[in-house]
């Protein structure tokens, strides 16, 4: 009898549901649903409509109903650092305002009047980012204290998501992470922290790591989608997922989980919370079992998709890549600039970016197509310098999984620019994760290193070489 397993990965733009079963001793996936998603102005707020993300939940749900393909289990990740509120009756406080939102300007300077900077990083081991939680709630403490005060939980949003689905609140580690408010030696809240910082410790729901199994669906949902299974985390932070789905056992390989943000790094299986990392801006966020993702993030294909989109989505992604190769400029701009966070327009982002750097200013499509993907591969290039600098290691490869590695340009200047092997794939790498996490729990496979052998045999991946050459290796 085949076992099927239910993926339901969201991003900032879009979601998708995905079922897998192992054939022949190889994970098969097909998608049945997919959906949009996106930030939208509420209240003066950028803001997730999580209402509507859980019915999507639901419709694709019934899918698996409708197919006969019932799942054992099922999962949810989406993006980190943004949350919802609770009172005491499990309502809303307020809205899902998203990461994006300038709401957090100038809230890392309340929070360094209780805890310096430095202080800060050496406790938690996580990158400075102004949208951490950590920011976020020092936003709500300022601006709303009377939210903060009728809080009785706090949950992620994939934690919100699954409580829906089964009534039962926790938070998933890798998550807990990104909030900047977990310790990296005992993987629990630092709650010493929590409190000099003013924030209630009770809305802090226990941690628990990706491939627990949180429990059954409610009744509700079960009438609703005519079907009962498990609900078993994933790594519910999306780059935990695709980190899992990185077909390589080798621990001094570089990987780049590329799509709208870029997170570039190695796992590890200790913390480096030392000074020096703080300085080169790396992250130590959890993984699974806990193994620390030590990764910098970079703006990553962001600024190619707004660039699309500002450009009337008049090309594709593959005509853009092909008229940034066709382009002769090269200027280049520092991907990890706040000015490309969330611009009013991209294009003129860059072009003041380049303005003030002497450089010359892109004239067509393909010139800012050409800017950005150059830009973002001499940034891959700094960065695998600064691993292999802080982990002592010199890496051969780079494992580029996720949306990205169907970026064949990309690929080719990464291999240009750091001299280094990319290997390209899978391409969905976050759905994969998420699946291998529950498969992991279900004993599909009796260990990570099998699983990872499994995914390399089981989708395509690219191998890219200095010399330009390419092959397909799976």
């Amino acid at each position: 009898m085949v076992r099927y397993y239910l993926a339901v990965d969201i991003g900032a733009s879009s979601g998708r549901h995905i079922l897998a079963a192992i054939r022949d001793g190889k994970i098969v996936t097909e998608e049945i649903h997919r959906f949009p998603n996106g930030m939208t102005q509420r209240g003066g707020h950028l803001c997730w409509d999580v209402g509507q993300l859980f019915e999507e939940i639901k419709a694709g749900m019934k899918k698996c109903k409708e197919l006969g393909k019932i799942p054992v289990s099922m999962g949810i990740d989406t993006w980190a650092v943004d949350f919802v509120l609770l009172d005491e009756k499990n309502q809303m406080i307020g809205d899902a305002v998203g990461y994006r939102d300038s709401r957090t300007e100038n809230m890392d300077q309340e929070v360094y009047k209780t805890i310096p900077e430095k202080e800060l990083y050496a406790r938690t081991g996580i990158q400075k980012q102004i949208f951490n939680t950590i920011y976020q709630l020092m936003a709500v403490k300022k601006q709303q204290p009377e939210d903060l005060e009728r809080a009785a939980s706090m949950l992620m949003v994939p934690d919100y998501l699954h409580f829906l689905l089964t009534g039962e609140k926790c938070t998933e580690y890798t998550n807990a992470t990104t909030t900047q408010l977990v310790d990296p030696v005992t993987k629990d809240w630092d709650f010493e922290l929590i409190d000099r910082l003013g924030y209630p410790r009770k809305i802090f729901r226990k941690i628990l790591p990706a491939g627990s199994v949180l429990g059954h669906l409610t009744s509700q949902i079960q009438e609703e989608v005519g079907f009962d299974c498990q609900v078993v985390l994933p790594g519910t932070h999306d780059t935990a997922s695709a980190v899992l789905a990185v077909p390589s056992n080798d621990l001094s390989s570089v990987y780049i989980s590329s799509g709208t943000w870029s997170l570039m790094g190695i796992e590890r299986m200790e913390a480096d919370c030392s000074e020096k990392s703080r300085e080169c801006n790396f992250t130590n966020e959890g993984g699974y079992h806990y193994r620390y993702r030590y990764l910098k993030n970079i703006m990553g294909l962001w600024m190619i998709q707004s660039l699309k989109k500002e450009l009337s989505d008049q090309y594709s992604f593959a005509e853009l890549c092909s008229l940034a190769e066709a382009s002769e400029i090269n200027s280049i701009v520092n991907c990890n600039d706040s000015r490309f966070l969330a611009p009013a327009s991209m294009m003129d982002a860059i072009t003041e970016a380049l303005r003030d750097s002497g450089q010359e200013e892109p004239k067509s499509a393909g010139d800012f197509a050409r800017v950005i993907y150059r830009s973002l591969a001499v940034c891959y290039r700094d960065t695998v310098n600064e691993i292999e600098a802080l982990a002592g290691t010199p890496c051969e490869k780079i494992h580029v999984v996720g949306g990205g590695a169907n970026a064949d340009y990309l690929n080719r200047l990464i291999t240009e620019t750091t001299g280094k092997t990319v290997l390209a794939g899978p391409t969905e790498a976050t759905a994969i994760g998420n699946l291998t996490a529950q498969m992991l729990t279900a004993g599909e496979w009796q260990t990570l290193h099998e699983a990872r052998a499994c995914i390399y045999d089981s989708f395509e991946v690219k191998k890219y070489t200095k010399n330009g050459g390419k092959e397909h290796v799976s």
